[in-house]
């Protein structure tokens, strides 16, 4: 009886049209491709079961390294960090004319300086500064200067003489630049600057890593530590964290995020940066600093990453790029 169906189903099949054949033969590619994609997709990212440990609270983009950042509800994870329209998480740098970068390290005013993006064009405003805007993508005639950052170069197009006057003006110090790094321009490997990276992962203008992450309760205790209580914005997140107990970032290796995923690398070490007060510009060099350096130090066995710089918060690379935003479930994945 089988074999008599098999006739049947082959004098059927001989007799189907030509484009039946290939209609089915198509769909047969598009099975198996589907299921190597989804196959590949499992050794890639070798899931394992989500477990929430809290949600996106806040989302902030650095267009200007130093700068003041813009909060945003809404970002694209790139490998190269947030992305929010044009504005893209420290691509621009502050220079001085030789190259060498200038932070708020150097100059704390920087900090006062808000970045925005109106109409194709990038907005510098501070304190008793006319409001400056220029275009984003500048004219090719424009000067590409080599630059340095913590000993690496990297390349950034001249923003033009107009915008570094306006730095030099509000910073009454000594003439500078401002550059904007261009997608043809060779980006700098983390693992140049810290080992415990990629050679994959890749950075513009960050001290390291495309992505740093910090939560509200490591924040609330170093408060509960502090006679002057200090916010966020001293430490520069860009995704700030609600719902977990207090440096439990420590320990994230790998996160989930909408359809994002990040893979944890190193912790943040904490500089003089970190005392320079983002309302007024003004450097402390004592606090928040000394506080965190009294509780917040690495094991022995990791000074040879960290030094002796105090912990807080969490760097992250790029495993899957996409889309998040403020309210965010934040999930680990758990092996």
């Amino acid at each position: 009886m089988l074999i008599a169906m098999s006739g049947a189903l082959g004098r059927v099949m001989a007799a189907a049209p030509r484009w039946l054949w290939a209609a089915a033969a198509a769909a047969a590619l598009g099975a198996l491709l589907g299921a190597w994609r989804w196959a590949g997709r499992g050794r890639r990212r070798r899931r394992g079961r989500l477990e929430r440990v809290g949600t996106v609270s806040r989302l902030v983009v650095y267009p200007v390294k130093s700068c003041r950042g813009a909060a945003v509800s809404r970002a694209e994870v790139t490998p190269m960090g947030l992305r929010s329209g044009d504005l893209r998480d420290r691509f621009w740098l502050v220079t001085k004319e030789d190259g060498h970068m200038v932070t708020a390290r150097q100059e704390p005013r920087l900090v006062l300086v808000s970045v925005g993006c109106e109409n194709g064009c990038l907005t510098l405003s501070a304190p008793e500064m006319t409001k400056l805007s220029f275009p984003i993508r500048l004219p090719r005639k424009n000067r590409v200067r080599d630059c340095r950052i913590f000993g690496l170069d990297i390349q950034g197009r001249d923003c033009g003489d107009e915008v570094a006057q306006w730095i030099t003006s509000f910073l009454k110090t000594e003439p500078y630049r401002l550059v904007h790094f261009e997608p043809s321009m060779v980006p700098r490997k983390s693992k140049d600057i810290i080992n415990r990276f990629r050679t994959t992962d890749e950075v513009a203008y960050p001290d390291c890593s495309p992505v740093l992450m910090l939560t509200e309760a490591s924040l609330e205790d170093l408060n509960s530590r502090l006679e002057k209580k200090v916010k966020m914005e001293y430490f520069r997140p860009n995704i700030l964290v609600s719902g977990c107990s207090a440096y439990e970032e420590d320990s994230w290796e790998d996160i989930v995020i909408g359809d994002v995923e990040l893979k944890g690398t190193v912790s943040c070490g904490r500089c003089i940066l970190t005392t320079v007060d983002p309302d007024t510009g003004v450097m402390d060099r004592k606090e928040p600093l000394e506080t965190l350096k009294s509780y917040r130090l690495c094991d022995p066995s990791e000074q040879h990453l960290y030094k002796s710089s105090p912990l807080f918060g969490r760097y992250f690379a790029v495993d899957k790029t996409g889309t998040i935003q403020v309210g965010d479930p934040v999930y680990k994945i758990v092996q």
